[in-house]
């Protein structure tokens, strides 16, 4: 029985994954090029992107804390609701061109997209041990339908409605984000026990300066970040480098692919090899696409770029997220969960918005350099971790 609420939670779920991710695959993908058009100044065009994570950040300690007393149902399909209301207020701001109007949008959205980063975990919160890390894997995997769901939503919305380019795409945004609320309501996560809701736990500060909580942290935010910065800004550089809307969602698409694909089998790597060995794998590809990316400009560059670049986000974020769920009790989980993605989605929005300086001021070049030190630390920080556990006194966790 509990072997068939785990697969069904991860069907739910991934369901729910892939849904968010199709919407948020087409926001990344349409918003810096809408925000070029529409706003005075260009080197705002990431502001749109930046606020969606500025709002993830926000959201993260609320959304977990909600669904502590509320369950893991009622919270997610609490967290659609707000993103339906960004993604109308999206559509407000293309139909009024309105840059402010269309940046609060997406500060909405990334509001959802805060209840949405918790997917993940809740498929771990009550997996069997030996199927936490698949299930994490698994559930990530739903964003691979959404690699070609949300470009292809924004491409073939882009001129159906004459006047209003992306009107029709930003309508399906609004669609798939009302279905994920009523998938969601499907999951089967039991509220915490009347014992362990009584239970406080040890004070975050304890939890948080744990070496484990630490390295899991800090790789998963080198991973995202990187991810991000480089991600937010090739629909810039694409189209600095004369290249059709059409090759740039074909880059996102399959950038994305690569991203979730792997979650077939990262699980397993990670059961086999470790979250740690995982990590560094992850850091070495995300490092050889900044090399690739630096190498050229034609479509090829960019698409081979983007693909390493979610291969190594997919490796090092999941392995991260494993390793992070060694650090907490059931009673302590809603807030470790948060602190770390508060954290992760804190630093990724200074990220996505210094990449559209860098992008306007300096160049792609100069984005992808920016890069290189963020991995070498996160790699540091891996090693390090590794060989502590391999000492005479092992981390504790």
């Amino acid at each position: 029985m509990s072997q068939r609420r785990d697969w069904r939670n991860v069907a739910v779920l991934s369901t729910c994954q892939m849904l968010y991710n199709s919407g948020r695959s087409l926001l990344v993908a349409t918003s810096p090029l809408i925000a070029y058009d529409i706003a005075d100044n260009k080197a705002l065009a990431t502001v749109p992107i930046t606020l969606a994570i500025v709002g993830t950040a926000a959201a993260t300690i609320p959304a977990a804390l909600l669904m502590r007393r509320i369950g893991r149902s009622f919270g997610f399909a609490t967290g659609s609701l707000i993103g339906v209301m960004g993604a109308l207020a999206c559509l407000y701001g293309l139909y009024t061109r309105d840059f402010v109007t269309f940046c609060s949008g997406a500060l909405l959205f990334g509001f959802f997209s805060g209840f949405a980063h918790l997917y993940r975990f809740a498929a771990a919160d009550v997996a069997a041990p030996a199927f936490k890390s698949k299930a994490i894997s698994l559930v990530l995997t739903g964003g691979l339908v959404a690699a070609f769901v949300g470009p292809e939503m924004a491409k073939y919305g882009q001129y159906l409605f004459e006047g209003i380019e992306f009107f029709a795409s930003y309508m399906f945004m609004t669609g798939v984000t009302v279905l994920s609320g009523i998938v969601v309501m499907a999951v089967d996560i039991p509220q915490l026990s009347p014992e362990e809701a009584k239970e406080p736990g040890r004070p975050i500060w304890q939890i948080m300066r744990q070496p484990v909580f630490i390295v899991a942290t800090l790789c998963a935010v080198v991973a995202q970040a990187v991810m991000n910065l480089l991600m937010t800004s090739t629909p810039l550089a694409m189209l600095h480098a004369e290249h059709i809307f059409a090759d740039t969602a074909l880059v996102i698409e399959w950038h994305i692919f690569f991203m979730y694909a792997p979650g077939f089998f990262t699980g397993s790597l990670i059961n086999r090899f470790g979250a740690i060995t995982m990590i560094c794998i992850g850091i070495a590809i995300q490092t050889v696409s900044v090399a690739v990316a630096l190498s050229g400009t034609e479509v090829f560059d960019f698409w081979l770029a983007l693909a390493l670049l979610g291969l190594g986000w997919n490796y090092a974020f999941t392995a991260g997220t494993s390793l992070l769920t060694e650090v907490y009790t059931p009673s302590e989980r809603a807030k470790t969960q948060a602190a770390s993605n508060f954290i992760i989605f804190t630093v990724v929005a200074g990220g996505s918005l210094s990449s559209g300086t860098l992008m306007h001021y300096f160049g792609w070049d100069w984005v992808n350099i920016g890069a290189l030190p963020l991995l070498f630390v996160s790699f540091l920080a891996a090693l390090w971790l590794a060989t502590q556990r391999r000492g005479r006194t092992p981390v504790s966790v």
